[in-house]
């Protein structure tokens, strides 16, 4: 029997400005500021803490690899630690766009992460024993990112 995927929430994640590192051994490396946002979703809600950031590596003009790192506050203040690398890829005028913060149509964009979510919290527990795949659309200001849990 094959997996399935289950909902689990929507991410809207607000993002700040970039800090441009520029072209170092592996890449052109980008910081980018998490400050926060929501989380709505059948198995989870809450928000997005401030304080993580996305390095990112421009690995070509159409690959971006993502490494972002994070934490979600459940409406009943339950923690949640995220760890989620990912890729994005389009065609190269596309990206280019992208990373001067201008909206491109989420069809021309392939976004997908791999969140590994942990937490101390016993009533989440079952978080930290599954897989969870993300489907992401970068706008101007924000992430967003569907998540669901591979069975």
């Amino acid at each position: 029997m094959g997996p399935e995927l289950i909902f689990v929430a929507h991410l809207s994640v607000t993002v700040g400005e970039p800090i441009d590192v520029g072209e170092v051994v592996d890449g052109h490396r980008r910081l980018v500021p998490i400050l926060g946002g929501t989380v709505e979703g059948p198995l989870l809600r809450g928000r997005v803490l401030p304080g993580g950031a996305d390095h990112q590596i421009l690995r070509t003009p159409t690959l971006t690899e993502l490494d972002a790192r994070y934490a979600l506050e459940t409406d009943a203040g339950e923690r949640i630690a995220v760890h989620n690398i990912g890729m994005r890829s389009g065609a190269e005028e596309d990206i280019d766009a992208l990373v001067r913060g201008e909206h491109v149509p989420p069809e021309r964009i392939y976004f997908r992460s791999q969140p590994r979510l942990s937490t101390a919290a016993s009533r989440l527990g079952w978080m930290n024993e599954r897989l969870f795949i993300g489907s992401g659309q970068r706008l101007p200001n924000s992430v967003e990112l569907d998540v669901y849990q591979v069975t």
